[in-house]
């Protein structure tokens, strides 16, 4: 059993994205236990991927050096006549053909979670349309699995995330406004079931440490602000923390989830991290004990680790969209900061998906509203964990049969 799958994956410049990586993590470890012995990963760094999945990987197409729609489009049709036979088209050592060969020794294709089928990224939207269109050319089954799409799609990316969608067995879609934009596109509905992340059970892969640490709110924030002013931003996140610490007793732990491998070096969410850590008054304080301090920065390796990290807090604050998902399906308390139409319609789908609603909104926040969000999701913590954890037993089961049904596409 030979199966292709591809995902948003490859550590580029020694910085990783633990979501990105997570969905995919996620599909190779269930695919495994249903009984596919041999995966291709495509990656933007095969070498890397090999390495961390133990699988074989091979280079994307590519999309990125096209800088036209126009170039795009052409590389697209190339590829797309490249597997249907003709010659000439690509040279001797273009990625492409590696990617086609893959597909057409496989039993099948599968793209792994994730929510890049937005016109915000038209290089991933051509990156796995045209990978679907060369699985059809080859009659080889496809699996699309936990996206989210748009919410902002143009004309031209429309049509090929249709023709994408239409062209698998299974798609699996992880907030509501991802199905009833698919369906409005056309996309059969036989063909779509609403699901939750594909990482959101991630962290059961593995035992979690039983060490004890004191309770902490766990933190973790993109660089991204949306239309605000970014100090103020940063500002707002300050006061928002030093609230939580005043109000809950806990500590802060701040969390990068993308960022160097070389934790010595400030890059990514980091960067984020130590301009709000830099605002807090609570940050130069000490725990209760006088031992550790109250806001501090943990580095843990990858992505099952980063799940049991959000799943073992005692309450997430987030405007990354994994500690989210990784956290309510623990029932754990978590408050989201969208900073767009695109955050809140994630942020909204994984806290939702788990019957939670404590997202605030940027403008929210740097208009001083984010403290009574969190007061609000503290005071019910208890019956948020209760609901949630009930929840969790209901898409635990649902998530198992979604597996099954993936792996079952290919006949495993």
């Amino acid at each position: 059993m030979r199966i292709v799958v591809i995902g948003d994956v490859g550590v580029i410049d020694d910085m990783v994205h633990v979501g990105d990586e997570a969905m995919f993590d996620e599909m190779v470890f269930q695919l495994r236990k249903r009984g596919v012995e041999h995966i291709t990963g495509i990656s933007s760094n095969p070498a890397e991927t090999r390495e961390r999945y133990g699988i074989d990987a091979v280079a994307g197409i590519g999309f990125r050096t096209q800088t036209t729609r126009a170039e795009q489009q052409d590389r697209m049709d190339r590829v797309v006549r490249t597997a249907a036979g003709q010659t000439g088209l690509l040279a001797a050592d273009d990625s492409a053909i590696a990617v086609i060969e893959a597909i057409r020794t496989s039993d099948g294709v599968a793209v792994s979670g994730g929510g890049n089928m937005a016109s915000t990224w038209p290089s991933h939207i051509f990156e796995r349309g045209t990978i679907g269109e060369v699985a059809r050319l080859l009659g080889k089954p496809l699996v699309v699995s936990g996206q989210t799409i748009g919410p902002h799609l143009d004309d031209p990316d429309r049509a090929l995330v249709t023709a994408l969608l239409s062209s698998a067995r299974l798609v699996g879609l992880r907030e509501k406004p991802s199905h009833a934009l698919s369906l409005e596109l056309g996309v059969p509905a036989a063909l779509l079931t609403q699901t939750v992340d594909d990482a959101s059970f991630l962290s059961e892969q593995t035992p979690a440490p039983t060490t004890a640490v004191a309770p902490y709110c766990l933190v973790s924030l993109s660089t991204h602000v949306g239309s605000e002013n970014r100090e103020e931003f940063q500002q707002a996140v300050a006061d928002l923390l030093d609230h939580v610490v005043a109000t809950t007793g806990l500590d802060v732990r701040f969390y990068a989830h993308f960022a160097s491998l070389d934790p010595a070096k400030s890059r990514g969410d980091t960067v984020m991290h130590d301009a709000v850590r830099a605002r807090m008054s609570s940050a130069r304080d000490t725990a209760a004990d006088g031992g550790s301090p109250r806001v501090a920065t943990i580095d843990e390796g990858d992505s099952v680790a980063a799940a049991q990290l959000a799943r073992g807090a005692a309450l997430v604050v987030s405007s990354r969209y994994h500690p989210a998902v990784f956290a309510v399906s623990g029932g754990v308390p978590t408050v989201g900061i969208s900073v767009d139409d695109y955050t809140t319609t994630k942020l909204t789908g994984a806290l939702g998906n788990f019957g939670q609603h404590g997202l605030v909104s940027a403008a929210q926040l740097v208009a001083g509203g984010a403290p009574a969000v969190a007061s609000a999701v503290w005071s019910s913590r208890d019956e948020i964990r209760d609901r949630g954890l009930a929840i969790a037993e209901t898409n635990r089961a649902a998530s198992r049969l979604w597996w099954d049904r993936v792996a079952g596409v290919f006949g495993a």
